[in-house]
């Protein structure tokens, strides 16, 4: 399909989409961009449900960068440990926390490249913190919901994260790309499930090429 095809569904998408989500914001609790950050690492290979029922303990326990950057990591590995991979999530947060305090004077950096230069830190995870924390929209945040849905409703062909962003970057304007990866993210949540999406139930099935292949 080429990038006009797609900049062309993308119209007929994006309508859709707000008048089901006007509102939506990332589902992740947090209180601070600190906060945003840790959760996010945390989501990796873990649910948003999962993460928020983890992070009230944490971060009573560990508030603010400094405070994380001295935690013992066998303590930082129980409070972390139901969201998998607990080790090296615990390493990367301790080490993240680290840098945050004295690379960036204990303030959760503002741009991409600082960001990337954080441990445990890619693209996914800072454009979550730059577009919730900061509102700032240098890219899309792409989880497995947007891989899943941007695949389904035809906006790429790619399957790498990095180009799917790139082929969403083409087709969306950019006021919108904050909120569209949060109302693809609730609606692979709520209506497109991976593996049994109610189609019958769902308003873009209509413009959707995938909903034929489930209803089949």
């Amino acid at each position: 399909m080429t990038e006009r095809a797609r900049r062309a569904r993308a119209k007929r998408v994006l309508p859709g989409l707000r008048e089901l989500y006007p509102q939506v914001d990332c589902a992740l609790d947090h209180a601070d961009a600190f906060q945003l950050l840790a959760a996010t690492i945390l989501s990796a290979q873990c649910t948003d449900k999962t993460v928020n029922t983890v992070t009230p303990a944490l971060f009573r326990r560990y508030p603010n960068p400094a405070a994380m950057a001295r935690a013992a990591p066998a303590a930082l590995e129980k409070l972390v440990y139901s969201t998998g991979f607990y080790r090296n999530k615990a390493k990367n947060l301790r080490a993240m926390a680290k840098t945050v305090v004295e690379q960036h004077g204990g303030e959760v950096p503002r741009t991409m490249d600082e960001l990337l230069g954080l441990p445990g830190v890619a693209r996914k995870t800072a454009n979550v913190v730059l577009g919730t924390a900061w509102g700032v929209a240098v890219g899309i945040v792409v989880d497995t919901h947007v891989q899943r849905l941007s695949q389904r409703l035809a906006l790429t062909e790619e399957t790498a994260p990095v180009a799917i962003e790139r082929d969403l970057m083409r087709i969306v304007p950019q006021a919108d790309w904050i909120w569209l990866a949060h109302a693809l993210i609730w609606h692979g949540r709520l209506v497109c499930d991976a593996k049994r999406p109610r189609c019958g139930e769902c308003t873009l099935a209509r413009i959707c090429p995938a909903a034929a292949t489930f209803a089949a």
